[in-house]
């Protein structure tokens, strides 16, 4: 705390730390956006990769175990590069192809690879290997749920999709929230990897001034400076929120 309002007062009182964070200011909607895109598009993955896992089919439940391992073993800045300059293109060719009769009627325009901008390669990449973290995190907080309520809900009639939405959604969610705020944290961090595709975030507003002014270490500071507000004013609203919910828990 001291050292964070010491840099906050530099920021305040410093010309140079002035003008260095309006620079790199202009790269925090990128970032929070990234983020926030990102982790939706995690979170839907992620559930839809979870469900599959408790499929009656075990074919299912094997792709989405492989899906699950596969993208934890690989790290997020190799998954970066290959989503930006090899899915993408991939992407783009099977677009042309599945469309390609609307094309030659002149009813769609051919894609480019260009068209496939490099901010959202790289939202595409955070939210794929995210979304496997996550897929585990809906897993164990299902898992959570009794075994004995789903068979009462089964002996009262409920569909599956009845039983998903009253019995097991509602106390899995409980469960599943605080790590899913935890993960959040782990992106806003991560989500500083897409500087090196050249997306405008803060990471890469800092590059670009640092190395056209020489201040590396009146730049860099306000950069994890700005990390660190953002992510430890996340981390104590998903601690406030835990205690809310283990007293809510309590009085219940």
């Amino acid at each position: 705390m001291v050292l964070g309002a010491l840099l906050g007062w530099n920021i305040i009182a410093d010309q140079s730390y002035q003008d260095i964070t309006r620079t790199l200011s202009k790269g925090l909607l990128t970032t929070i956006g990234v983020t926030l895109c990102a982790f939706i598009l995690a979170s839907l993955l992620g559930l839809a990769v979870a469900m599959a896992g408790f499929s009656k089919w075990r074919l299912v439940r094997e792709i989405s175990r492989f899906y699950i391992e596969i993208l934890r073993g690989i790290p997020v800045l190799v998954l970066l590069f290959y989503i930006a300059f090899v899915g993408a293109p991939e992407l783009i060719k099977l677009w042309n192809w599945a469309l390609q009769k609307p094309i030659e009627w002149g009813w769609l325009d051919k894609a480019r690879t260009r068209d496939f901008t490099l901010l959202w390669r790289a939202i595409l990449a955070l939210a794929i290997s995210y979304s496997a973290f996550i897929a585990e995190v809906f897993r164990a907080g299902i898992q959570e749920v009794g075994k004995g309520q789903i068979e009462a809900a089964q002996a009262l009639g409920l569909s599956g999709w009845q039983r998903f939405r009253l019995i097991i959604w509602p106390q899995a969610l409980r469960k599943i929230l605080p790590p899913l705020g935890n993960d959040f944290v782990a992106l806003i961090k991560d989500s500083s990897l897409v500087s090196v595709l050249g997306v405008q975030d803060i990471t890469q507003l800092g590059k670009v001034y640092s190395a056209s002014t020489f201040q590396f270490f009146e730049t860099y500071n306000v950069v994890a400076f700005m990390y660190l507000t953002l992510t430890l004013s996340l981390s104590l609203l998903i601690r406030a929120f835990e205690k809310y919910l283990r007293r809510h828990e309590h009085h219940r």
